[in-house]
């Protein structure tokens, strides 16, 4: 029985997986699948690039009524990038169970959007605005909405769409699923979840799903040398295709340049200085591996799923230390191995401790000409105590190892001796 099988997905399903050379389902996905198809709210924690689309995407999609011309489906994402990407693996399938999807995002005319809302597709995938633009419009109907997904709830939340995001949760029925994925889980989307969850599963793959595909290096350098550096590095290492991510839009687009000009690698950039339809051509050309090199900013850090991608390049430390771990997890996905190098110069030192302190581990470090300066560790050890020994300042600690005795010097400070008779003895 194919393992996707045994989690319920239909034969339909498992067959168009086998074609993309999908056979065994990721730790998310094989937590996940179960309690999704018994309709159950989901909190799912997993780091991007573990499918956590496909853990939601098969149980609902399968459950779809075809013979039902409503929107069953809401999926909500915080980028167009993520919208397209999550539409694209949704074709295939909704083709074969003649399922009518449509993306509703930004940067496409209102007057196309109208039309396929006209249909009431099943399914629709979108960001917050442009859905909220459509329900004020009275073009989009959720009142016979099944499911609501919330895909990177996170950065939709970072990025200050709760009130969208509420605003449409509230045009959905009262009764209806809510499944909510996500790499990190802050506070606020835990209030979300608190809010239109009910007695949600809570599922958290992140730490045994961790980039452990993924080499994680940190060049020493310093900014006159960084550019040098990378030029070194693209031209050395055995690269297949790579990102390499700016913190701004102008840093992108002025290294892209440089890079066009120094190297041989057919070089383009991607940013939110461009239009719509420039950012898909290019996601388009690097798809098809027509470009090798890919600078961008962290518009590309979520929705980017590139086969082929082998390095990422953190040409800065990102402010927001969570983009961290989606920018490397351009590379590595699917079980393959990949490689993420970060370029940390001397005024970086607090921001890469802070980066390590919120990955729980050091990352190894070298210098300039490649030389390890720092080795890689895990999660330091829990300290060893010996049963019996005493612990003067940690009375919690003496007790729970089950010593029985009393803390003799604590006593002593609670009840001092008295003056001029300590070590006498009685006559």
């Amino acid at each position: 029985m194919n393992a996707f099988t045994a989690l319920g997905v239909s034969a339909a399903l498992t067959d168009i997986m086998k074609l993309q050379g999908i056979v065994k389902p990721t730790p998310i996905q094989e937590a996940s699948i179960p309690s999704i198809f018994k309709g159950k709210d989901v909190i799912g924690r997993s780091q991007t690039g573990t499918g956590k689309t496909l853990a939601y995407l098969l149980p609902v999609i399968q459950r779809v009524d075809t013979e039902k011309n409503t929107t069953q489906v809401l999926i909500m994402t915080p980028t167009r990038e993520l919208s397209r990407q999550i539409f694209d693996v949704l074709r295939p399938f909704a083709i074969k169970l003649d399922i009518d999807a449509a993306d509703i995002i930004g940067g496409r005319t209102i007057e196309n959007q109208l039309r396929k809302l006209k249909r009431d597709p099943a399914v629709i995938i979108g960001t917050p605005g442009r859905l909220l633009d459509h329900i004020r419009r009275r073009s989009l109907d959720l009142s016979n909405v099944k499911t609501v997904i919330l895909d990177e709830a996170d950065q939709m939340l970072a990025n200050g769409f709760r009130e969208d995001i509420e605003a449409l949760v509230d045009e959905t029925p009262k009764k209806r699923q809510v499944l909510l994925f996500s790499a990190t889980m802050p506070d606020d989307a835990k209030r979300l979840a608190r809010k239109y969850m009910n007695q949600p599963v809570y599922i958290d793959v992140a730490e045994k799903a961790a980039a452990s595909t993924v080499d994680q290096r940190v060049y020493e350098t310093t900014k006159p040398h960084k550019f040098k550096l990378l030029l070194k590095h693209l031209n050395e290492m055995n690269l297949y295709m790579a990102v390499v991510f700016c913190n701004t839009r102008e840093g992108a687009h002025e290294l892209a340049e440089k890079l066009q000009e120094e190297t041989n690698f057919v070089v383009d950039e991607i940013h939110g200085d461009m239009s719509q339809s420039q950012r898909n051509q290019v996601i388009r050309e690097f798809e098809k591996a027509k470009i090798q090199v890919l600078v961008a900013s962290d518009i590309a850090a979520r929705g980017l799923d590139v086969e082929g991608v082998t390095h990422v390049f953190n040409y800065d430390i990102p402010r927001n230390l969570e983009y961290y771990v989606h920018r490397i997890g351009r590379t590595g996905r699917a079980g393959t191995s990949g490689i993420a190098i970060t370029y940390a110069t001397p005024e970086d030192g607090l921001l890469l401790r802070k980066l390590e302190k919120s990955i729980s581990e050091t990352i190894t470090r070298y210098d300039e000409k490649g030389n390890v300066r720092r080795v890689r560790q895990g999660k330091p050890a829990k300290k060893v105590v010996i049963p019996g020994m005493y612990k003067p300042t940690k009375s919690k600690e003496h007790k729970a190892l089950g010593h029985k005795g009393k803390n003799m010097r604590q006593k002593r400070k609670d009840k001092p001796a008295q003056k001029g008779t300590r070590g006498r003895k009685k006559k």
